[in-house]
């Protein structure tokens, strides 16, 4: 868990976009993020593409096209902090449809902002770490299949049984230096290309 100093640590090495109209509440907003010490760059509508290195967004949701804002912040993974000026049908569904991690409402006041501010970072954080977790377990639950399919495979290509299969193909994999998924696919590869030949599997001839 991260202490009090490793938050404002995090939100001084942030790079904010604020993406609000150069009003008063814009100005408001700007002033008390440079005063925490992060880098700020603001702009207004929101442009085409979003600043490369950008990893926190404050958007200010009304008069904003939420399906160009979909297609922009999602090649980048950013914390979004949603700004509201009235809360009303279309401005809540722009937040729940952004995925928002914080909102903020105005008139802007600095108490409030640096809340919201390490809230929305941590989610943000949080959320890529889940979505970490859950694409390594894709991965490992693919590789099961495929190392499965391939000691099948075996059985029929070679007469083995299970056990032997399996062990064929953990001993090329580690001899390989290999993961034992990239040996399963060449091996459904093969059975494929011999299937599609008419070619002879397990002494049975598919002509």
């Amino acid at each position: 868990m991260a202490g009090p100093s490793r938050i404002i640590q995090d939100l001084r090495r942030a790079r904010v976009l604020v993406v609000h109209p150069r009003d008063e509440d814009g100005n408001t907003l700007i002033a008390h993020l440079k005063r925490l010490g992060c880098e700020v760059r603001a702009t207004w509508p929101l442009p085409p593409a979003l600043p490369p290195d950008a990893d926190t967004i404050f958007l200010q949701v009304e008069d904003v096209h939420v399906e160009h804002a979909l297609q922009i912040i999602d090649l980048q993974q950013t914390a979004i902090i949603a700004i509201l000026t009235y809360e009303s049908p279309t401005a809540l569904q722009a937040i729940i449809d952004l995925n928002a991690h914080g909102v903020i409402s105005k008139p802007l006041r600095p108490l409030g902002i640096l809340t919201q501010f390490a809230l929305a970072r941590y989610r943000q954080s949080y959320e890529k770490r889940l979505a970490g977790k859950v694409q390594k377990l894709e991965e490992t639950l693919k590789s099961r299949r495929l190392v499965e399919k391939a000691v099948s495979a075996l059985r029929v290509m070679n007469g083995l049984d299970e056990e032997a299969a399996y062990k064929l193909l953990r001993d090329q994999a580690t001899s390989k230096r290999v993961p034992m998924a990239t040996i399963a696919e060449s091996i459904i590869a093969a059975q494929d290309t011999m299937k599609s030949l008419g070619l002879s599997i397990g002494g049975k001839s598919e002509l």
